[in-house]
Formats: C-alpha cells, sequence, structure tokens
C-alpha cells in the first residue's frame, strides 16, 4: 500500500516540544507553598513542645536561651532540616493532589516555591541566624521533598478506586 497525498485531508501537525510550564496550575501551587510554611510551623511547634520544652521545665528567659542554644546545635539543626522537609513534602503533595495533573513537577514548584519564601524571610530577618552551610543544605532538600510529595500524591491518586461515570448509571461512589 503506497502513500496517496490526494487521499489525505490535511497533513499531519508537527511535533513540538511541550514548555516547562505547560500545563501547570498556580494557584495549587501557592496552595502548596502555604500549606508547607503551616505546616512546617506546626510540626516544629508540636516538636518543641512534646520533646524539648518538657526537659526545659518552667518557661522563661532561661528556657528561651535553652532553646535558641537547642535549635543552633547539631541534634536542633537536624530536627529542623528533617521537620522542614516534612513540611515541603506535605506541600508537595497538596498542590500535586489539587493539581491532578503532573504531579511530581507541581510538587517540585512547591520546592522551588519553598525556597523563594526562605530567601525572602532570611533577607527580612525573620529567621534566625543558622550556618551558611545549613541553609544550603535546606534548599537543596527542598525541591526532592516536594517532588516526592507530588510522587506520593499521584500514587494515592491510583491507589484510590476509580468513580463510576453518571453515564453508567453508578451512584459515583
Amino acid at each position: 500500500m503506497q502513500y496517496d497525498p490526494s487521499q489525505t485531508t490535511k497533513p499531519p501537525s508537527p511535533i513540538e516540544p511541550k514548555g516547562f510550564f505547560t500545563g501547570i496550575q498556580f494557584r495549587p501551587i501557592i496552595g502548596g507553598v502555604i500549606v508547607d510554611f503551616v505546616a512546617t510551623l506546626v510540626l516544629t511547634t508540636l516538636y518543641t513542645t512534646f520533646f524539648i520544652a518538657k526537659d526545659l521545665g518552667s518557661p522563661g528567659e532561661a528556657a528561651e536561651d535553652a532553646l535558641a542554644q537547642y535549635w543552633s546545635s547539631s541534634e536542633g539543626l537536624t530536627a529542623s532540616l528533617l521537620l522542614g522537609s516534612l513540611g515541603t513534602l506535605i506541600g508537595g503533595f497538596y498542590a500535586a493532589y489539587k493539581a491532578g495533573t503532573l504531579e511530581m513537577k507541581h510538587g517540585a514548584l512547591v520546592g522551588i516555591g519553598s525556597i523563594i519564601l526562605g530567601l525572602f524571610m532570611q533577607s527580612a530577618g525573620m529567621l534566625v541566624d543558622t550556618p551558611e552551610w545549613f541553609v544550603a543544605l535546606s534548599f537543596a532538600a527542598a525541591i526532592p521533598a516536594g517532588a516526592l510529595g507530588g510522587f506520593l500524591a499521584e500514587m494515592f491518586k491510583s491507589a484510590l478506586p476509580r468513580s463510576r461515570s453518571p453515564a453508567g448509571g453508578g451512584t459515583g461512589r
């Protein structure tokens, strides 16, 4: 069978690469950055309340100094890195689940938004002084943590049973 150009109605469309931002929804990403920020604050507060503050005793200036000393120690920096990465993972999950498509990309973009928010907060003096290597490490962990959250959202979405369409006569659940 030979190709006959007179039988085709139109030529095939050319193959064009997709852009980086093709299919990206910015509202879920912004929501994911907000969820990341709130989740990190809540996780840090819970960790401080249940694991650190009970060892410090009564609240006061001595306790605040002890907390500041703890958060600047290697154990405190490690806990801060893990809690911040977990918050970014939660934010990436939220954004990817809300977007419903390109889950890992939406999660990774939450990590980028987290880095931008962290840079803004650091330049505004809202964050305590931390070593530069720690700031670089936390920024390096943000994008993979968000992408992992997007991956988990994709896995979660595929694990859920699909609802039947209304045309199929089902109730939908």
